[in-house]
């Protein structure tokens, strides 16, 4: 079944097949999350449901009305024009200047009469009232003039220069102190009245100081001005400091038994709640991200088959895994109880787990991603919104956790305690994710919340234990488990090896030691070599007495054979241990290592008995079929397996010898091309050659040899 599922998995078409019907589950996973919620509504009716708004949009109505409202509450700027007051003390003293200079031209003539003579003296005579105001109008313009009573103007005419002084300081302080306070236009009648009581209070002359009231009064004008372009400005910073009114995610437009206002219904329709037509623009959305993600896979697997022809395509697992956490998710997500969410009960960490043990890591890691983002929409309506922020960080930090405490050694024991591991780290997750929004929850809540979280890290795996046999069964995967199950000395063919062909058992079992080690030392798989190992001479088994190991206390056949005919009995065992263990369903692995450890090596002995015979000996007719290794666990056995053997035949064996001897073998494979067709390096060779002699010297140690003991005759013991 494996083999047709490897034939078909390996074709493009098949593999675009496998993305589109992951890009449909994920569809159909998300539809009902995203198919817009049509309400039935009218104004005036009861809400028959408390509803909330799907997400944030802006009032764009009742921001005008606020905008609007604070540029109506923005008062009209009026501004004092301090020119004025300036302009109106000026004002008062020019008037007072003019009438002391009009004073100061009638004492000059006077006094310039007096000093005439008796003729020229009576033909000038003091100016008339008359005469001094014509001569005022000279020296003031027609409107001061014509705005000034005729009695205010004699009343100064006829004080003395010391009055007028006196009264000009009077009324120009008094004209100072009420201009320079603001004076709009119905406040200056009062203002006038200030300056009236404030002269009225000093000492002057009842006719001086009425003149110097009306003087007072009439300098006293409006200096408060409406300013349109300070009140434009300060309501266009009203109307730029109102901040946009939004409905937002989350937020409650009615509750269930309210009355469903003008304004509730407006929001309602602002939200497309109330919308008859049919909106494609959520499924457009969801389409974008579905192809996203597919995109995503068919980059990564795009350039999958680059693996031996024989291996499932990792497509086909990781699209079983990834859609059984689909179904899961979208299960959860449709028990809706009122009390909590289902979204910490998710095994997460499951698919993480099962594609760690029977793919990589990196698919794993993308797969984790994957989910988490999937997860934002399908747990949604836990949530007010499209996407549950929540639920991605939980299935991600989740999935992660359960990568990282997976070990290499995926022992049930292992996967289950790892399983332990992430429910302590998704309790400690809940508890961050359910603080950080200060979440006001009751303790029993807390409790329910922390047992989903421990729920979800034991059920991944448990899950992950369940489904691992049956992916490894479907599949022909060679899991950790399954390397120990045919490890174990009680399956039928190992104990056929040991029964029907000791020495290879024990000669299988020393290779398997040095190449665990060996694969150890460079971080390939140690497991799958030693298992390997003990199976990869089974066709030994066939003819065991035709190999050296088994040879005890009998002569050798091929003494009696010709080289041709043992080369044949010997090459032979590599073909017929593939027959065997094929027959018996052995996982390809294990075939391969029995298919590759003598690779197209040159069967030296009998090559070389054939030459010495005269015969005309073509190099290749003594050559194992092959392939070549084309892993560095075949690589490391087909090493291992010369070395023990070799050294085995060594007489009295020691760590220098050892050294040279391993040394020539892997010099020796490579001059061959043995190693050319897997991806082992030359340093790696290094440290395998140095892993071989380290293993081997605690195998061949030197023993003391300890006397014998000779009894002393005569005496007893």
């Amino acid at each position: 079944m494996s083999q047709v599922i490897v034939k078909i998995s390996h074709g493009k078409i098949f593999q675009v097949i496998l993305l589109v019907i992951i890009g449909a589950t994920l569809f159909m996973s998300m539809y009902s999350n995203v198919k817009p919620e049509k309400l039935d509504v009218t104004p005036f009716s009861i809400a028959e449901q408390t509803i909330r708004s799907p997400f944030t949009v802006e009032d764009e109505e009742n921001t005008e009305k606020k905008r609007k409202e604070a540029s109506e509450q923005v008062q009209d700027v009026y501004v004092v024009n301090q020119d004025l007051v300036k302009n109106q003390v000026d004002l008062v003293s020019s008037i007072f200047d003019a009438i002391i200079d009009v004073k100061d031209e009638v004492q000059e003539l006077i006094e310039n009469s007096q000093t005439m003579d008796d003729e020229e003296a009576k033909t000038v005579r003091e100016p008339s009232m008359a005469e001094k105001i014509s001569m005022l109008k000279e020296k003031l313009p027609d409107s001061i003039m014509n705005d000034l009573s005729h009695s205010t103007i004699t009343s100064l005419l006829n004080a003395t220069k010391s009055q007028l002084i006196i009264a000009k300081d009077t009324t120009i302080t008094a004209v100072n102190h009420a201009m320079t306070r603001r004076i709009p236009a119905d406040q200056v009648e009062n203002s006038k009245k200030r300056v009236e009581d404030e002269i009225r209070l000093t000492a002057l002359a009842n006719d001086i100081k009425n003149a110097s009231i009306e003087l007072g009064r009439y300098a006293i004008i409006q200096n408060e001005f409406y300013d349109p372009v300070k009140t434009e400005e300060l309501r266009k910073q009203a109307v730029e400091s109102v901040e946009p009114v939004r409905i937002l995610q989350g937020q409650i437009i009615v509750e269930q038994g309210q009355l469903v206002s003008n304004e509730i219904y407006r929001q309602l329709q602002l939200l497309g709640l109330l919308k008859t037509d049919y909106s494609v623009k959520p499924f457009v959305g969801v389409i974008i991200f579905i192809l996203i993600m597919v995109s995503f896979l068919y980059f990564y697997f795009r350039d999958g088959n680059k693996m031996e022809k024989n291996k499932p395509n990792e497509l086909i697992i990781f699209s079983f895994i990834f859609i059984i956490s689909l179904i899961l998710m979208k299960m959860l997500s449709l028990i809706q109880p009122s009390s909590f969410e289902v979204t910490f009960i998710f095994p997460a960490a499951m698919g993480a787990m099962l594609l760690k043990i029977l793919l990589n890591e990196r698919i794993s890691i993308i797969s984790t991603i994957l989910l988490a983002a999937v997860s934002t929409i399908i747990f949604n309506n836990e949530s007010s919104g499209s996407f549950h922020i929540t639920a991605g960080l939980y299935v991600l930090f989740s999935g992660i956790s359960g990568l990282l405490f997976l070990t290499k050694e995926n022992h049930r024991s292992k996967i289950f305690q790892a399983g332990l591991f992430v429910s302590a780290i998704n309790i400690i997750l809940i508890i961050a994710l359910l603080f950080i929004p200060n979440s006001q929850l009751t303790n029993l809540q807390y409790g329910n919340y922390l047992l989903m979280g421990l729920g979800s890290g034991v059920g991944s795996a448990v899950l992950t234990i369940g489904f691992l046999p049956f992916f490894e069964a479907g599949f022909g995967i060679l899991s950790t488990m399954k390397l120990i199950e045919l490890s174990n000395p009680n399956h039928p063919l190992l104990k056929k090896i040991l029964t029907e062909a000791p020495g290879t058992y024990h000669h299988s079992v020393m290779v398997a030691n040095l190449a665990d080690a060996a694969c150890s030392a460079i971080g390939a798989n140690g497991l799958l070599a030693r298992v390997g190992c003990y199976y990869h001479d089974i066709g030994k088994t066939v003819r065991p007495n035709f190999f050296i190991e088994n040879q005890m206390n009998i002569t050798n056949p091929h003494d009696n054979l010709s080289p041709e005919v043992s080369k044949d009995i010997i090459v032979s065992h590599v073909t017929d241990g593939v027959e065997i263990l094929q027959k018996n369903r052995m996982p390809q692995e294990i075939i391969d290592i029995a298919k590759q450890h003598h690779g197209t090596t040159l069967i030296k002995y009998f090559y070389y008995k054939a030459k010495e015979s005269g015969q005309d000996v073509n190099e290749n007719e003594y050559r194992y079929p092959g392939p070549k290794p084309q892993t560095k666990e075949s690589a490391i056995v087909s090493i291992a397996d010369s070395v023990e053997a070799a050294v085995r035949s060594m007489t009295d064996p020691n760590q220098e010898k050892i050294e040279q001897l391993v040394t020539s073998i892997i010099t020796d494979r490579i001059n061959d091309q043995q190693l050319n067709e897997c991806d082992i390096t030359l340093k790696e060779l290094e440290i395998i050659g140095q892993t071989l002699c380290e293993t081997l010297h605690g195998i061949f140690h030197n023993r003391i040899k300890y006397p014998e003991m000779e009894k002393e005759k005569g005496k007893g013991q």
